[in-house]
């Protein structure tokens, strides 16, 4: 079989609470949303009492500006492992509607949650994240390595450069 047609594997599990906080992004593929941020990307996850999470990605345009957008994170089946999350940026009278959702799946997880790998089935979207500006060479290049045995085609991969003056939200 193929490497991309193998389902992609996630975590087993992941601890909500502990994964939820402020995330800096160290590298992602090329996407729409995120073509005019320049440096200093982070995503804050926020737990709701209604056991879903706010999400509240910040980044920091060529310009100096300051771009902001806010969602929501769930389940994506609770059949399935909590590791595979739904996003969707759009406004609550929104989100009733399935096809707004997007996956968000975690595909690596640090032990101690200092890092972690999230993408999606088809292999299109991909985001390696930290609890630091910066990661370890060594937990970066395993990440990588583990990516492109999931599948991946990091020649696109972006190396998101951090600054002293990452966003507060």
């Amino acid at each position: 079989m193929d490497t991309e047609k193998k389902p992609l594997e996630v975590v087993p599990a992941v601890d909500l609470t502990r994964y939820v906080g402020r995330w800096y992004e160290i590298a992602r593929l090329p996407m729409r949303f995120e073509e005019d941020c320049d440096s200093d990307i982070t995503a804050t996850y926020t737990l709701r009492a209604d056991g879903q999470i706010h999400v509240a990605n910040a980044c920091r345009k060529a310009s100096g500006d300051l771009k902001r957008s806010e969602g929501t994170a769930r389940l994506a089946d609770k059949s399935e492992p909590n590791s595979k999350l739904q996003v969707t940026f759009l406004p609550p009278f929104l989100q009733k509607l399935p096809f707004v959702w997007a996956d968000y799946w975690i595909i690596e997880l640090d032990a101690d949650y200092r890092w972690a790998a999230v993408g999606e089935p088809n292999r299109k979207f991909l985001w390696i994240l930290a609890r630091t500006p910066e990661l370890d060479k060594a937990d970066y290049q395993g990440i990588l390595e583990r990516t492109i045995r999931q599948g991946y085609d990091l020649s696109d991969l972006i190396v998101t450069p951090h600054t002293c003056n990452a966003p507060n939200l």
